[in-house]
């Protein structure tokens, strides 16, 4: 319905002024605050970020701290939801249906293709799903091969979410939550695997540096 009357950019500020309200209402009722380092880092124009993905805390964070005009890759069960499905499905989402190979693959890059072009940053999780802190999991390419063939630059972000709130966990931890926003890396003439294992090697290494591992 909120699809139906309010254009994508308003629905678009809606969602971020309630990603920040959660940031907020984390702080003052659990004492999970966060720190960005990198902001001077973030291009002027828009891009594909490649972030790590340990908790809930950044599928909120990076809707409230990234450009309003987003997008997301996820999975495409997640819009079969009740009332959550919708309202993600009222922004545009790149829905992947993982068990259909390349036609999954050929969706993600004509959609991610569409969404650059008219602007919007996309943001991909490459591990798939959450993994827990101090732990490592393959990336997947897709993100990678969206930035190949599109030639848009790759932001990559690290942080340490997990360490305060856990995969798959109602609790949180009070503290201070470290999120870095990497150097960009530039994706014309490289390849797709260049492209992946630049970002993988930034994104755990730092995130290792702030689990203090």
């Amino acid at each position: 319905m909120v699809g139906r009357v309010l254009s994508y950019r308003r629905r678009s500020r809606l969602a971020q002024l309630w990603a920040k309200s959660n940031l907020e209402a984390l702080r003052l009722t659990c004492g999970l605050g966060y720190h960005v380092r990198g902001w001077e880092l973030l291009p002027s124009t828009n891009a594909i970020v490649l972030c790590k993905h340990q908790s809930a805390w950044e599928t909120i964070a990076l809707r409230a701290l990234l450009p309003v005009e987003q997008t997301w890759v996820l999975k495409k069960e997640l819009l079969r939801l009740p009332l959550f499905g919708a309202a993600l499905n009222s922004f545009s989402p790149i829905a992947i249906d993982r068990a259909a190979g390349m036609m999954g693959m050929k969706r993600l890059l004509k959609d991610g293709k569409k969404s650059l072009n008219s602007g919007k940053w996309v943001i991909v999780f490459p591990e798939g799903t959450r993994v827990r802190s101090g732990e490592r999991r393959a990336y997947n390419i897709g993100g990678a091969v969206l930035a190949e063939r599109s030639g848009y630059p790759v932001v990559p972000i690290a942080h340490n979410a997990g360490m305060f709130w856990e995969r798959q966990s109602f609790l949180k931890r009070p503290g201070e939550i470290d999120l870095v926003i990497g150097p960009e890396i530039a994706t014309q003439g490289k390849t797709a695997s260049q492209i992946n294992r630049e970002a993988e090697d930034w994104i755990e290494s730092t995130t290792s540096a702030l689990e203090g591992r």
